[in-house]
């Protein structure tokens, strides 16, 4: 494509292709805990850190990891001391992060509706080469972190009372998935938004479950749609003209389909082979 020979469009692509490779296998752990919603409420956590950015004159993307760390981190020693359920602190950071973000978007002087718009639904085209160091330092770092974790982290998500009693170190682990998910949000914000961006942690997971039962086949496949997605993402969107983060989900959405009609179709392929296996033989007529 010829596109491709400008350097924007290589930092799109190189920045789409390292989220795309990241968020599925971090995402895979929460749709394990049923936190699938989490993306969503540290995304807006992370709205306040881009305001808080933007009032102090500061880098709108440090300060977002920097805030939504803190959100993430602070949910979880909630949510693990029982005092709010887990629901209810996601609903906290939600509504939380939104309100703080709006506020301090509008008191500064900084701020516009176009610069808002490029982190709340992604803006790749205007990544810069220092942005790319930045996405791919801390993405090299969350991906190396889950796979290296993966057993004890399994562990965790599967029972959380059993990796206790097994002497895992279950808050530090919490911890952990915790500062990822913030690290991971806060760099995928510029290619697919902070609204956006939960989708492609669940979405290629979702879609890697309809067709595969173990859990490294799993975690495989979902991180392969996730790049496939988000590659195809930008340059479908590059050649239509549509936005790469909502191009990106769609397409995700378009394997969980397909992945789902696979599964489907194979399952009543193999319904009348079982069936017919089950089925008692007839009974035997002895000859006098």
């Amino acid at each position: 494509m010829e596109l491709l020979a400008y350097p924007f469009m290589l930092r799109a692509l190189a920045g789409a292709l390292i989220i795309g490779l990241v968020a599925p296998a971090l995402g895979i752990y929460l749709v394990q805990r049923r936190l699938s919603l989490i993306g969503d409420g540290i995304g807006h956590v992370a709205l306040t850190g881009v305001g808080l950015g933007l009032l102090t004159d500061n880098s709108p993307v440090v300060t977002a990891v920097l805030v939504a760390t803190i959100g993430a981190v602070g949910v979880e020693l909630i949510r693990e001391r029982g005092r709010t359920s887990g629901d209810l602190a996601l609903a906290l950071l939600f509504y939380g992060g939104i309100a703080g973000g709006v506020v301090l978007v509008g008191l500064s002087d900084n701020s516009s509706n176009a610069n808002l718009m490029q982190y709340l639904f992604g803006s790749l085209i205007t990544t810069s080469a220092q942005d790319i160091v930045v996405i791919g330092v801390l993405g090299t770092a969350v991906l190396v972190a889950m796979l290296v974790f993966r057993p004890a982290l399994f562990a965790l998500c599967n029972d959380e009372e059993y990796a206790k009693v097994s002497g895992l170190p279950v808050r530090t682990l919490n911890i952990l998935l915790a500062v990822t998910t913030a690290i991971t949000v806060t760099i995928a914000m510029r290619t697919v938004g902070l609204l956006l961006v939960s989708a492609l942690m669940v979405v290629p997971v979702a879609a890697a479950q309809q067709v595969t039962r173990g859990f490294k086949g799993t975690m495989a496949l979902a991180m392969l749609v996730g790049v496939g997605s988000a590659g195809a993402g930008i340059l479908v969107s590059a050649e239509a003209d549509t936005a790469p983060g909502a191009t990106t989900v769609l397409l995700a959405l378009a394997a969980f389909l397909g992945t789902a009609i696979t599964a489907t179709v194979r399952g009543r392929l193999r319904r009348p082979a079982r069936a017919a296996a089950d089925t008692e033989p007839p009974d035997v007529v002895l000859q006098s």
